[in-house]
């Protein structure tokens, strides 16, 4: 599986570069589009010739809501992940996010469109071994020069039930909490959309509904459009919405009545 790094920038007037339009797009005249993806294709070179990973996917996200993006391996989920967050670039098609068109920014601006307005959850937790669980969470506000980290990350702590583990650091810590952490972690910033990749596929079953839990615990409170990338049928069933791929196309997109 890929792995991403998020890498913070510092401070600066909030990002509102080129739009694809002046008025905002609604899901099914209701709430707001915070996601649109518009026949996004990617394809590789191989020795074999060209691979295609992700083929024509088309669909849109509405603001605050919960989607689960699943599939077999290879199904080509982490790369629709990746290119949803403009981390890699479609061969073709289109992103907006938050109204913003991705593919008219070059890499700075995309890095500042992540910074502001994406929070990353990842399989492999991705904590800086040398900071402790407080510092972790701390890390993404303070590389942006904002101040008051502390008092931020304290609270979301003790949403993931690790307010007494504040000076602990990793190597300390279970896979679960570890998980919590980076949940925190992604939520310091306030994040407009949290991108999740196999946020439980590190964990036993106990433990992972635990971190699932925690994560649609800290997304009600925090009013986040959450997409998470899972194999985890039980984490899946608890989004609104679940988009499923095959072959890098999508096969059935359904809305899912919670119970």
């Amino acid at each position: 599986m890929k792995a991403y790094r998020y890498v913070a920038q510092p401070q600066r007037t909030p990002f509102t570069g080129p739009k694809v339009n002046s008025s905002p797009d609604t899901a099914a005249g209701s709430r707001p589009v915070i996601l649109d993806a518009q026949r996004l294709t990617k394809t590789y070179p191989s020795a074999a010739g060209p691979l295609t990973v992700v083929r024509d996917i088309s669909f849109s996200i509405a603001a605050g809501s919960t989607c689960a993006i699943v599939g077999p391996s290879g199904s080509g989920k982490t790369t629709l992940l990746g290119l949803c967050a403009g981390l890699e670039h479609p061969t073709s098609g289109r992103v907006r996010l938050d109204g913003l068109d991705l593919g008219a920014l070059d890499e700075d601006g995309r890095a500042r469109v992540r910074n502001e307005k994406i929070g990353f959850v990842f399989q492999s937790f991705q904590l800086i071994p040398t900071l402790t669980a407080l510092e972790n969470v701390m890390a993404p506000m303070e590389l942006r020069g904002q101040k008051n980290a502390a008092a931020r990350a304290r609270p979301l702590l003790d949403q993931v039930g690790l307010g007494a583990r504040l000076s602990h650091f990793p190597l300390q810590l279970s896979g679960g909490e570890q998980q919590r952490v980076g949940l925190a972690r992604a939520f310091i910033n306030q994040p407009k959309i949290l991108f999740a990749d196999e946020p439980t596929g590190n964990l036993d079953a106990e433990t992972g509904a635990l971190v699932i839990e925690s994560l649609f615990a800290l997304n009600a409170a925090h009013a986040t459009t959450l997409v998470i990338v899972t194999h985890d049928s039980e984490l899946a069933g608890r989004a609104q919405r679940v988009i499923r791929l095959k072959a890098g196309a999508i096969v059935s997109d359904q809305e899912i009545t919670q119970r």
